[in-house]
């Protein structure tokens, strides 16, 4: 996997408003719109805090030879994980 430096995060893209207002035809009848509990918790997910600093000194060593990995440390971490997610499961279902 190659890390591009071009990466730039993206932002939502916003409609103007008054272009999309202009294109439907006014009828009298106004529409309503909910959204649910997903869509909030989409939308808290977009503003996780990125630790910059970090990726740049990860990419830094990748690019250099010098990052490590410890296979080890992975597996106990995603057995972890799974532990978790199996548990909090069971406790859902009980």
């Amino acid at each position: 996997m190659k890390i591009d430096s071009a990466y730039k995060p993206t932002t939502p893209v916003a409609t103007p408003r008054a272009a999309t207002a202009q294109a439907a035809p006014k009828t009298g009848a106004q529409d309503a719109v909910s959204l649910s509990q997903l869509s909030g918790s989409l939308k808290a997910s977009e503003n996780m805090p990125v630790n910059t600093a970090r990726i740049l000194e990860i990419k830094q060593a990748i690019s250099e030879g010098r990052f490590k990995i410890n296979p080890e440390a992975i597996a106990d971490r995603l057995i972890e994980s799974a532990r978790d997610l199996v548990n909090s499961n069971s406790k859902r279902e009980a």
